[in-house]
């Protein structure tokens, strides 16, 4: 299988690249970034591309599996209008070019909740619902826990708390998780064959 990743520069798809790379069902593996990543493995193709103008790339877009792993904060966009390009419009052309070239699994790592990314995450839910993967897989995490690359303070102090906080009756489910265990998660069900559209929760992406 051939599979397609945009936000593989990140906590998720950084690990995403590393643990597909090891499947032996995976024949090949194409990061679409914004700049040059060095390729660690033979398996793994990186693409530049501009995310302004996605269609211009369409070709890079055939495959087995696209991984939908973007995200930012309106600190690093700048604006909630460039916040809702990435988390919402870059991701649904990529999603839309992908379906209409008959990629038929599509894996988004969304989020549960309700603040304004997480209302953003759920506006990119209904939008690529809409669209003819023959099986469509959301994955909804909590907070991330992981080494990022880029610096997320507010997400880091409650990275310390939210492990302790969550211990208190009626908090369970808001109990952070580690990017790998997501990463691994989706890899999982990458493999498995299906039809449709299912939704990942929390306590479903701890599970095997």
């Amino acid at each position: 299988m051939k599979a397609i990743i945009i936000g593989a520069t990140g906590l998720i798809g950084s690990e995403l690249v590393e643990l597909l790379a090891k499947e032996s069902a995976i024949d090949e593996i194409i990061t679409l970034t914004r700049r040059n990543v060095p390729i660690r493995h033979p398996k793994v193709r990186n693409e530049i591309v501009d995310f302004e103008h996605l269609t211009d790339y369409a070709d890079l877009f055939h495959g087995d599996l696209l991984f939908s792993c973007l995200s930012t904060t309106k600190k690093q966009a700048g604006s909630l209008e460039q916040q809702h390009k990435v988390d919402v419009d870059y991701q649904y052309q990529a999603a839309k070019l992908s379906a209409d070239n008959g990629v038929s699994h599509y894996l988004l790592v969304s989020s549960s909740g309700g603040n304004t990314y997480l209302q953003m995450k759920g506006e990119l839910e209904q939008k690529v619902l809409s669209l003819p993967f023959v099986r469509t897989s959301i994955f909804r995490p909590s907070l991330l826990l992981g080494e990022r690359g880029d610096s997320r303070p507010a997400e880091k102090i409650g990275a310390i708390l939210l492990p302790w906080i969550c211990r208190l009756p009626g908090l369970q489910r808001y109990r952070p998780i580690e990017g790998a265990q997501v990463a691994a998660k989706m890899v999982r069900e990458s493999l498995k064959e299906g039809k449709g559209q299912e939704t990942f929760t929390l306590d479903e992406l701890f599970s095997n």
